[in-house]
């Protein structure tokens, strides 16, 4: 009867072995789903914004134009993106999230820098920016009319004496013959535009 208790005993040991190894992967599996780690976050919706950049005379696609997009939220710039146009004048980003506002810039070789502000809203945005060729520059060269006249509708105030170092002496230089833009520095070689 010893021999049978003892196998009988084995047995019984082996199935409550059995057991526990079949219960334990399920209790811990209870135990994982109870604490996952890190919680997981979803992205958010992002736009699909796409730029096409044309000149302003023709409306011919601009190729190789740099587009930036500055986003930003609260006030505070979150990065910026360059983005360059194919052959049709078109950049495509998708990484700016619905509600975000942001600074576009386009800049293109030959012509004005572009620069906007927008508030991305839906999906799908479109934006179609036309470039302009650049103005005349102002040249200190040039005779420009010092009446206030003159001055206002270029834009600007003309610059007083003294205020850009000609006649003054702001730049250190004590005589007026020695600072540049007098009259006496004026060569024939300087530029003209």
């Amino acid at each position: 009867m010893e021999g049978m208790s003892r196998s009988s005993l084995l047995r019984t040991s082996m199935s409550m072995v059995a057991i526990v190894l079949l219960i334990c992967p399920l209790t811990a599996g209870a135990r994982q789903d109870h604490y996952r780690g890190r919680k997981f976050k979803p992205p958010p919706p992002v736009s699909r914004i796409t730029v096409t950049v044309l000149r302003n005379d023709d409306e011919t696609p601009i190729n190789d134009a740099h587009v930036i997009f500055h986003p930003y939220e609260n006030g505070k710039d979150k990065g910026g993106m360059e983005l360059k146009t194919n052959e049709d004048g078109v950049a495509v980003m998708t990484v700016i999230p619905i509600g975000d506002t942001i600074l576009l810039q386009v800049i293109a070789h030959g012509y004005q820098t572009f620069g906007g502000e927008y508030k991305i809203g839906k999906a799908e945005e479109s934006m179609q920016i036309k470039m302009k060729l650049p103005g005349q520059q102002y040249s200190v060269y040039d005779n420009h009319d010092t009446s206030d006249d003159g001055a206002k509708s270029a834009g600007g105030s003309a610059p007083s004496k003294g205020q850009n170092g000609a006649n003054g002496s702001s730049n250190g230089n004590t005589s007026s013959g020695s600072a540049k833009g007098s009259s006496s520095d004026k060569s024939t070689d300087s530029p003209k535009n």
